[in-house]
């Protein structure tokens, strides 16, 4: 039995994730409960335009949203692709794991079965995010990774800061002091992205991977990318091999290095926990490792939640 749970979310914002979730469990919430309250509060932030409400859109200005959720008790998960008009979809994925024999709900009908579940339709837009897209549309740029490109470096030299920008993918990854683990993982995605398109944050083993036995994993970035090599399933994978959380998160992102030798300019990153409460990550090293945009994420033992600089990969030679 562990001393206390622990939660370890991915990025800057995942502080507050981080803190929700440490609240969820004083209400005697299950990690599970804990791991989406962490998802929910990051979605529910508007200041966070990769994620949730006040998420960037796509190319013709409508904001689709991407999660899902893992269960390590009975190695369940649920997850909602492409949902528009709906807050909170982490909880859609939820309620699609619990009150179906299906894992995913795309589109318009995982609105659907969001509205006829008690879910209500919203406007996902903020005017910041409005106002970044007819910015986007009168510059008449392609789509590219919205996290990773050269508007940002725009932005910030015309005296904006990177940290209005935010960085990717909230994952979230818990254990209680049983040992039980859960995970999830949501995103508005790219922005501006073509309508449609899903990356790798709802996809189960790409985006998160949960075995109660060993451990839960997130990743976070270009999913586009990571989706290739089952990011998530392949920490977890290694770490039943007899690696540690850190050993496994940085052999991972080796691995997708080798595969997908030009990935460093798109940028990745992962996070673990063990079932002992063990802690690893590791993220590729271009993309990240600007001073105004590090590679961070955040953690929560025993109450305190720290935001911690992770551990970079180098290029593989």
């Amino acid at each position: 039995m562990l001393d206390s749970p622990v939660v370890i979310a991915t990025w800057k914002f995942g502080t507050g994730a981080c803190q929700a979730a440490w609240e969820s469990f004083e209400k005697d919430g299950s990690v599970l409960d804990a791991v989406e309250a962490g998802a929910n509060q990051v979605e529910e932030n508007e200041e966070v335009n990769s994620v949730g409400y006040g998420g960037l859109p796509n190319r013709e200005g409508v904001v689709e949203l991407d999660a899902a959720i893992m269960n390590g008790v009975d190695h369940s998960a649920g997850a909602v692709c492409a949902i528009t008009s709906i807050r909170k979809p982490i909880s859609v994925a939820r309620m699609v794991m619990e009150k179906t024999s299906h894992v995913m709900l795309a589109g318009g009908n995982a609105r659907r079965f969001a509205l006829q579940n008690g879910f209500q339709n919203s406007d996902l837009t903020t005017p910041a995010s409005r106002e970044k897209f007819n910015q986007w549309k009168l510059e008449q740029t392609a789509p590219d990774v919205a996290h990773f490109d050269d508007r940002e470096k725009a932005w910030n030299e015309d005296g904006g800061s990177l940290d209005q920008v935010s960085h990717d993918t909230v994952g979230v990854c818990g254990v209680d002091i049983n040992g039980n683990l859960a995970a999830a993982c949501t995103t508005s995605g790219l922005a501006w992205k073509t309508p449609g398109r899903v990356g790798d944050s709802p996809i189960i083993g790409s985006g998160l991977y949960v075995d109660n036995n060993v451990g839960a994993a997130a990743a976070t970035g270009n999913g586009d990318e990571m989706m290739k090599v089952c990011l998530s399933y392949r920490v977890i994978f290694l770490m039943d091999q007899g690696a540690s959380p850190q050993e496994a998160c940085e052999e991972a992102i080796k691995y997708l290095l080798r595969k997908r030798p030009d990935h460093q300019q798109h940028g990745a990153a992962c996070i673990a926990i063990s079932k002992t409460g063990e802690i690893g990550n590791a993220a590729t090293q271009e993309g990240f490792s600007h001073p105004n945009r590090l590679w961070e994420f955040a953690l929560v033992r025993s109450g305190h939640v720290i935001l911690h600089e992770g551990v970079y990969v180098p290029a593989q030679v």
